[in-house]
């Protein structure tokens, strides 16, 4: 009977050499994440309840799992689509698809592409960098964690390929790169010519929306002004059988819309929304514009309690090195260009750093 093997160590190549044993065996991998404390990490494989566990010395142990269904390839814990803690089935059909509709829509060429994984393997972003060039044969290094001076080097040594997070941009010459593939958080408002800006989620594979267009096979569509997705490259079912699609499609959490173009535009999170006044303020197109300022190394916009507005915008900053930060009129002066006036921020808070998950994502609920 086929089983779902946790893979309890960081990225590294007995990591890869791992899944590809447990996929030639028929089973399905979990990635364990490293990052956890070990009462959480517990919690974790409670939740997804692997039938092995394989350390990063090799040490293999049983524990009373589930069984996984046929074609299972990965299970990948997420958030969901409504913020609890779960963990997306994916087959080997839809990680297959997701390979093949990424891979064309970057023009990868096994004969002269060369992927680096710098980004969590048990997040799908950095997962799905391992299981796209396994599928299409396309050379492969893999990093334990980003650092700027191995990623720097090793596209010197012939990495074409990367996927980021816009939170190291600013850390590297993304140049030396033929693509680099960007996902996380939202986009600033100037990206390098070669970055590519995917939308995507764990129930969805990886990105399957580039610059704003869906990949191959994918489809769009808004509903009440939230995002719903339908590709082949979608989740089985969540780990407890679950299953969050409805007709075949994802509700994604995000609202967003779709132009006469066919592009889409995402706004944020439906649950992040800023409701001051009457009005919804998105905090992800007031960070737009703080950023596109040049002010701030960090930004991330949430609502204070407030008497009068009910919740006021307010700006969480990490300044730059010797940058004054200006005060609330003359920021508000300074994007009042960009934004409506209910959405101008009504207070700043200075930060050192801002709260992220460990898929450096900012973690809005700490804020």
């Amino acid at each position: 009977m086929a089983e779902l093997i946790a893979l309890d160590m960081p990225a590294c190549p007995r990591f890869v050499d791992e899944l590809q044993r447990a996929w030639d065996a028929g089973n399905a991998v979990f990635a364990v994440d490293q990052h956890l404390p070990p009462a959480l990490r517990a919690r974790e494989l409670d939740l997804v309840a692997p039938s092995v566990v394989i350390d990063a010395d090799g040490t293999t142990s049983r524990r009373q799992g589930r069984p996984i269904e046929p074609g299972d390839a990965l299970v990948v814990a997420t958030s969901g689509t409504t913020g609890e803690p779960k963990a997306a089935v994916l087959t080997h059909d839809a990680v297959a698809a997701s390979a093949r509709i990424t891979s064309r829509a970057l023009a990868v060429d096994p004969a002269r592409d060369h992927w680096l994984c710098c980004l969590p393997v048990w997040h799908i972003g950095g997962l799905s960098v391992v299981t796209r060039a396994l599928h299409t044969g396309t050379p492969l290094s893999v990093h334990e964690r980003f650092d700027a001076d191995r990623v720097a080097a090793a596209a010197a040594a012939g990495v074409t390929l990367v996927s980021l997070v816009v939170a190291v941009l600013d850390r590297l010459d993304t140049s030396t790169f033929r693509h680099v593939l960007l996902g996380g958080s939202a986009m600033p408002p100037e990206l390098p010519p070669n970055a590519v800006a995917s939308y995507g989620m764990t129930e969805a594979g990886s990105g399957i929306v580039y610059d704003g267009y869906p990949l191959e096979g994918v489809e769009l569509r808004i509903v009440d002004g939230e995002i719903h997705l339908r590709s082949p490259t979608l989740l089985r079912a969540y780990r407890d059988g679950s299953d969050p699609k409805v007709d075949g499609w994802l509700p994604t959490g995000d609202a967003g819309s779709i132009g006469d173009d066919g592009r889409l535009s995402v706004s944020g999170r439906l649950a992040d929304v800023i409701v001051t006044g009457a009005e919804k303020v998105w905090p992800v197109q007031v960070e737009k514009a703080l950023v596109g300022l040049g002010l701030f190394r960090e930004v991330a916009v949430t609502g204070r309690p407030d008497p009068q507005w009910g919740r006021a915008v307010t700006a969480i900053v990490v300044p730059l090195p010797d940058q004054p930060v200006p005060s609330v009129a003359e920021l508000r002066e300074l994007v009042a260009h960009a934004l409506p006036r209910y959405a101008l921020p009504h207070a700043i808070e200075i930060r050192e750093a801002l709260p992220r998950t460990p898929a450096r994502k900012i973690d809005r609920t700490q804020l």
